[in-house]
């Protein structure tokens, strides 16, 4: 990630990193109990977030602090076994397959050539290679990248279908054979107690990719998704409840998370849509040059034997005016009969990306106009009254500089979303509620953090990028603070479900993002 927003101050996010640990303090010689819930063998299925991956990998550090390690401690109070994790070899996070780096070292705070702090790879060579197979059973079954359906799939552990992406690289490491599936493996140990959180990949990969993907709604053959689709919500309801009933068969009971609104977490909160900052020179050259695109296409229709009328309507809408102070970007939409040229002006619900190069916001005219010498001497020729020719009629149009797809989630993009996290979190509810099961409203969770943040003892956590001390540098995984609050939440559902009385953790004692390049 390149050119992210200056919103921190480096002081600021170091004393964030080292606040009271005041949190709900565990007494020595409580007494503590397992209620109706056997957590003798606790094992823990899911996708990155059950892995502990943050900062863009998956290190060691993060690892011993995944919400299941941090639960499995606080089992370990009232008759909890060993826990065992698939961990890395470094702190690097990249993985190597025969000698090759496969995947991107993990982000860590650093202070760039102008003297700001933002977040940066770290350098190294990672020493996680794939093919050293682990053995196992391994009680942390999370796989980073995993989406329902991948957890019943055969052969996605199969070194041989990593390069063709049929397989993943990191259940790799750890799968009992090259045709096992990662839900076999975890009902194999018997699990006494178990933990599911899967699903947010199945709507995820496609926010991150700006809905490039497409909402598989109605095909129910995941062969045939791409790696950026949505997922249909009945091939999740199904995949779902087998998985559930696999794990439901030796243990005592479990608790199963929701899929929260993926459009909450920092990677789309921190750049607003509305940051086209303009002098009132700025607004009214640009509300200028957009006059003269709808000048431009108004006349261009007619000439083509598009209604006069007709053609004003449509030329309308892209007349946009601009204002002193913040303004919308423009936005890149697909061409169609109601808006030939393909870009408007988003909307205020419609988000930008973590990953959008803001210098070319900034600097380079990415989301208004894209000015050139060429440009402005139409503009010249058409402010006294003179008609353009074809070839600069078009020059100024292809100035216009909209946001892509893969930058932004528009209004449609983000229906789709809403609709299968909808679907996605009934079928999870109600197989919760069918089998008895703990259930952690991680959707309420993430709200929460997103709209004034959480308190604890020593502080407050929120969604704030980089500061907000609960999402690590990715904008998308939380910190080891954060994923301990999940852990809480966990603990508080499985109490209440199963009448134990497991102790919760001091939140304060977990750190906040990593804020030189040590590793």
């Amino acid at each position: 990630m390149k050119n992210y927003i200056k919103i921190l101050a480096l002081s600021s996010v170091f004393l964030a990193a080292c606040e009271a640990e005041l949190e709900n303090p565990i007494e020595d010689g409580g007494v503590y109990t397992s209620g109706s819930a056997d957590f003798s063998n606790y094992v823990a299925v899911g996708n990155s977030l059950t892995s502990g991956y943050a900062d863009g990998a998956l290190y060691i550090t993060g690892q011993e602090n995944s919400f299941p390690n941090i639960l499995a401690g606080q089992f370990a109070l009232v008759g909890g076994g060993e826990f065992t994790q698939p961990l890395v070899d470094d702190n690097l996070g990249g993985l190597l397959a025969n000698g090759t780096q496969i995947t991107q070292n993990r982000f860590v705070l650093a202070v760039d050539a102008q003297g700001n702090p933002a977040p940066t790879r770290l350098s190294g060579t990672p020493t996680t290679e794939i093919g050293n197979i682990l053995s196992g059973p391994f009680n942390n079954m999370g796989v980073p990248g995993a989406k329902s359906f991948h957890l019943v799939a055969p052969g996605y552990g199969n070194i041989a279908g990593v390069a063709a992406g049929a397989a993943n690289p990191y259940f790799v490491r750890f799968a009992s054979s090259a045709n096992a599936t990662i839900i076999e493996d975890a009902a194999a140990q018997s699990p006494s107690f178990f933990s599911l959180w899967i699903g947010n990949n199945d709507i995820l990969s496609y926010a991150t990719s700006g809905g490039v993907g497409v909402d598989q709604t109605g095909n129910v053959n995941p062969a045939s998704y791409g790696p950026n689709d949505i997922t249909d919500p009945n091939v999740f309801a199904g995949v779902y409840s087998q998985e559930v009933n696999a794990l439901s068969a030796s243990a005592s009971g479990g608790v199963l998370f929701n899929i929260p609104d993926v459009t909450s977490i920092p990677f789309f909160t921190t750049v607003p849509n509305n940051a086209l900052v303009l002098t009132a020179e700025q607004a009214a050259s640009l509300t200028g040059f957009f006059r003269a695109v709808s000048g431009i296409f108004i006349q261009g229709a007619i000439q083509q034997g598009v209604p006069a009328a007709q053609a004003q309507a449509l030329g309308a809408q892209y007349a946009i005016t601009f204002n002193a102070g913040p303004n919308r970007f423009i936005i890149d939409v697909p061409v169609t009969q109601t808006n030939p040229l393909g870009f408007r002006q988003m909307t205020a619900n419609e988000l930008l990306l973590l990953t959008i190069n803001q210098g070319a916001l900034r600097t380079q005219g990415y989301g208004s106009v894209a000015l050139t010498p060429e440009v402005l001497q139409v503009l010249g020729k058409l402010q006294v009254g003179g008609t353009p020719t074809p070839q600069e009629a078009g020059l100024v149009l292809a100035a216009v500089n909209g946001i892509d797809d893969k930058d932004a989630l528009d209004t449609a993009e983000l229906t789709a979303i809403a609709n299968a996290q909808t679907a996605y979190n009934a079928t999870i509810s109600g197989v919760a509620q069918a089998n008895g099961l703990a259930l952690v409203d991680a959707r309420a969770t993430l709200q929460q953090l997103a709209n004034g943040g959480i308190s604890y003892d020593a502080g407050t956590l929120t969604s704030t990028f980089a500061m907000g001390g609960a999402f690590s540098l990715d904008g998308v995984h939380p910190t080891p603070r954060g994923y301990a609050y999940l852990a809480n939440l966990a603990i508080d559902a499985i109490n209440s479900t199963y009448g134990s009385t497991v102790p919760k953790v001091n939140i304060g004692d977990y750190p906040t993002i990593t804020v030189s390049q040590a590793n």
